[in-house]
């Protein structure tokens, strides 16, 4: 057997979806509350745009350089959403100039614990991408 074919192995007590035998389980469905988190922090940037928010709140060109690769449309559509499900309190300063500044809610706030914890598990498990050439 082949060190791939080792890693690869499951325990007998773990059900595995359409198998027969001791090993047999049912399949269950995808968890709707993760898929809900998922659905709307999967999309590109998202994310990050609640990570940077999670340390203090910042003006949308204050967020366009914090990152890097986001364009102005990309970021303005990604800020609406997160303000759509109440993450992200959007605050209008009458200028001049006139600016807006973005701050996450409480429940926004709630999710600093578990981007945490998704960064040290990204430091153990997940290499360092190359740099750009």
């Amino acid at each position: 057997m082949t060190q791939v074919e080792q890693n690869t192995e499951v325990p007998s007590a773990i059900p595995v979806c359409g198998a027969s035998g001791p090993a047999a389980g049912p399949c269950t469905g995808a968890d709707e509350a993760l898929t809900r988190v998922f659905t709307l922090l999967g999309k590109r940037w998202s994310g990050l745009v609640v990570a940077v928010l999670s340390y203090q709140p910042a003006y949308f060109s204050e967020l366009r350089r914090a990152i890097p690769g986001i364009s102005e449309r990309m970021l303005s559509d990604r800020l609406t959403e997160l303000a759509e499900a109440k993450l992200v309190l959007r605050q209008v300063d009458e200028g001049p100039p006139l600016r807006v500044r973005y701050e996450l809610t409480e429940a926004g706030q709630a999710l600093r614990p578990a981007l945490d914890e998704l960064r040290d598990w990204a430091a153990t498990h997940l290499p360092q991408a190359p740099p750009p050439c």
